[in-house]
């Protein structure tokens, strides 16, 4: 009797054991989706989302405002290429996730038309250039992105600026900050016929700090920062951090390095590239209007060495790989002469060698650009010291082009097709180059007004008027 009694007993407690961890696991955030388009019935495992279903959170998916899609179908063919949704412009399409790297699979192609896709992810981080397929022809695409929020695991959060949040509500308005993994698609004729998420944890981290040079800009200018995850096979997830008005101080100040400290594991790579706003040491800073830049001000020779190799030993500290980059070249700099940052250029260059860290020059590939393109060099730029989507690219080529100089382990992630490039004979030129219009977040990034919202850059178009070196 005694020992039926036990015998149920111990059948009661583990069924609570099994019941409880099941409902734990339920209340977990999902981290693997999949998504068909158009189709008239999804294919096993997938679920079918109408061209009409706006982002929800109770969803937890759809189009973001302003995607305006159809769906076209066919009754033949592979179960997820028998439908599309194509845009009569960009669109974009979101999927609440936790934070972390997610591995992003997409089948592009129109079931009856010929089509031509270019993909961005978050706050328009370039992924995929220029897709085309024949009608009733797919292309799969893959990728990784990294998603992130302001908490910080070991308590607080990110000091987030009006940029990026909304101060009045609380609310994050920037999509490189939000809950949710989103992908636009822009080009001449998009098309969406499946999307797969799934969350992995061995993707190479290459986190990216800096200013407004580098960051993640959703107005009209463009970063190289934006541009760089167009570089990378699957294996690299790019991490833009960079936010304008940044300085080493300020970085600091706002625990954005606490952030990027908190996130990096062993085999990590960390861009640092600082000086534009650094250099200034009066005058209100525009992104935090409470702060002056004397606050920030870090001399070349002395406080900003010391401030470099203090992010430096930090990323060795956590296994991380630091890549020191002397700060962009500004539209009037060239190889006449030295160069508006040339101290703080000098400086992040001895800094690299002191430690004995891998180093990029970008001040001198800018200028060499600049040199090489002549009269086109302005093309390049928004305002003095901002880019256009041109200028953003050809940067980016010069730093993935400085992480093959420099022998990384992270340069065999680098995509086939980048190729070759020489930044004394710059290619592609502004004639040449166009990267299609994207949808704009309302926040995230109000950049330099190179273009008018909505538009693309145009390289081929006159400047805009010189500005002052911007935040």
């Amino acid at each position: 009797m005694k020992s039926s009694q036990f015998t149920r007993g111990a059948f009661a407690a583990l069924a609570s054991i099994v019941f409880a961890s099941a409902a734990g696991a339920a209340d977990q955030p999902a981290t693997a989706f999949k998504f068909q388009f158009g189709a008239a019935k999804a294919a096993p495992g997938y679920t079918l989302v109408a061209p009409g279903s706006a982002y929800s959170k109770s969803a937890g998916y759809g189009f973001e405002p302003g995607a305006t899609v159809t769906a076209v179908t066919r009754d033949t063919g592979d179960l997820l290429q028998r439908g599309a949704v194509i845009g009569s412009g960009p669109f974009a399409f979101s999927v609440a996730v936790p934070e972390g790297n997610y591995r992003v699979t997409l089948t592009l192609g129109d079931p009856t038309a010929e089509a031509s896709s270019t993909v961005k992810a978050e706050t328009r981080r370039l992924v995929v250039e220029h897709v085309h397929t024949d009608a009733g022809k797919f292309a799969t695409r893959t990728f990784t992105v990294n998603v992130r929020g302001p908490k910080i695991s070991t308590g607080g959060e990110v000091n987030l600026d009006s940029r990026e949040r909304n101060l009045t509500t609380g609310e994050v308005i920037a999509r490189h900050w939000d809950d949710k993994l989103t992908i636009a698609l822009s080009d001449t004729h998009p098309a969406l016929a499946a999307l797969e998420i799934k969350k992995v944890d061995d993707a190479v981290t290459l986190f990216i700090l800096g200013d407004s040079t580098v960051t993640d800009q959703g107005g009209g200018g463009s970063s190289w920062g934006q541009m760089a995850p167009r570089w990378f096979k699957p294996e690299v997830a790019v991490a833009n951090h960079a936010e304008s008005g940044e300085t080493l101080k300020g970085f600091l100040k706002e625990r954005r390095w606490d952030k990027v400290l908190d996130s990096l594991k062993a085999g990590d790579y960390v861009i640092i590239e600082f000086g534009t706003n650094d250099s200034k040491n009066s005058g209100p800073q525009n992104i935090y209007p409470n702060q002056d830049f004397s606050e920030t001000y870090a001399p070349a020779a002395t406080t900003y060495k010391e401030l470099l190799r203090r992010f430096a030993t930090d990323v060795q500290k956590k296994g991380g790989f630091p890549i020191i980059v002397s700060p962009s070249a500004r539209r009037q700099d060239n190889l006449s002469g030295p160069g508006t940052l040339s101290a703080y250029a000098i400086a992040a260059m001895e800094t690299a060698k002191e430690l004995g860290v891998p180093s990029i020059d970008l001040n001198t590939m800018g200028r060499q650009m600049n040199t090489a393109l002549g009269d086109e060099a302005p093309k390049q730029f928004g305002d003095q010291t901002h880019h256009v989507d041109y200028g953003a690219y050809m940067q980016s080529k010069c730093i993935v082009l400085g992480i093959k100089q420099a022998g990384l382990p992270i340069a065999k992630f680098i995509v086939d097709d980048f190729g070759d490039f020489d930044p004394t004979h710059p290619q592609p030129t502004p004639a040449t180059f166009m990267v299609p219009p994207d949808p704009r977040p309302a926040g995230g990034g109000r950049g330099p007004r190179a273009n008018a919202p909505g538009t693309p850059a145009a390289p081929g178009a006159a400047p805009a008027a010189a500005a002052p070196a911007a935040k």
